[in-house]
């Protein structure tokens, strides 16, 4: 899911690979709907509709980013896997969070900074989903130099919409905290800085970006 401010359409893929938007979307909207019957049934419980609420807002999430996801992929083998994992490993860190016991006496405590961590991460993926715009794509599509994007969150680092992405998920493991879930999140911060490297091994070749990478940091400012 490619967030790059330089993106020209590569090589036309088959139908295999036209499948993967729609099954990775589909996994999600499976992991999501499984979410919100089982924390539904938890009626009664505290905190139990602070548990739906997440559920629900993940749910609308997936269904905003659907027409990218069901987009056209015009990518090469290679970015496809990175794709693949990446939105397994993503829904799998869904699943062991929504799915699992609530720890409602650890969650309280937690419940203001998991919100905002939560609805700020989805902010800032959504903000730099806009600034992108027809350049924004789940798979790497190189453009030209002129298409550098540098406004908007893409003025402090380089992957802003995976940077809100993983704070988002952080959020959502810090509510429903268990240790299947924090595993789950730290195997998706590790694909995703690998996804990030596959992707910059394309773009580094183009020196606008290369200019444009020498100054910023990926995800974090400051230190990577």
């Amino acid at each position: 899911m490619s967030d790059d401010p330089l993106s020209a359409p590569g090589p036309r893929t088959g139908r295999s690979t036209a499948l993967i938007g729609p099954a990775l979307f589909g996994l999600g909207l499976v992991v999501n709907a499984a979410g919100l019957v089982v924390n539904l049934r938890r009626d009664g419980q505290p905190l139990h509709w602070w548990a739906v609420a997440f559920v629900v807002a993940n749910l609308l999430w997936l269904l905003h980013e659907m027409p990218v996801t069901l987009g056209r992929p015009d990518a090469p083998p290679h970015e496809v896997v990175t794709l693949v994992v990446y939105g397994c490993t993503r829904f799998t860190t869904v699943a062991a969070s929504v799915l699992a016991p609530v720890a409602w006496d650890r969650a309280l405590p937690w419940l203001p900074v998991a919100a905002a961590l939560y609805l700020g991460g989805i902010a800032l993926r959504l903000v730099a989903m806009r600034t992108l715009g027809r350049f924004y794509s789940h798979y790497v599509i190189r453009r030209d130099d002129d298409s550098i994007v540098r406004t908007g969150p893409y003025r402090v680092i380089r992957h802003p919409a995976y940077a809100g992405m993983l704070t988002a998920h952080v959020g959502l493991v810090l509510f429903f905290l268990n240790w299947p879930a924090v595993l789950a999140l730290a195997a998706l911060a590790a694909v995703l800085a690998w996804r990030i490297r596959v992707e910059e091994r394309a773009l580094l070749a183009i020196t606008a970006y290369r200019d444009y990478a020498s100054g910023h940091s990926r995800l974090v400012p400051g230190l990577w």
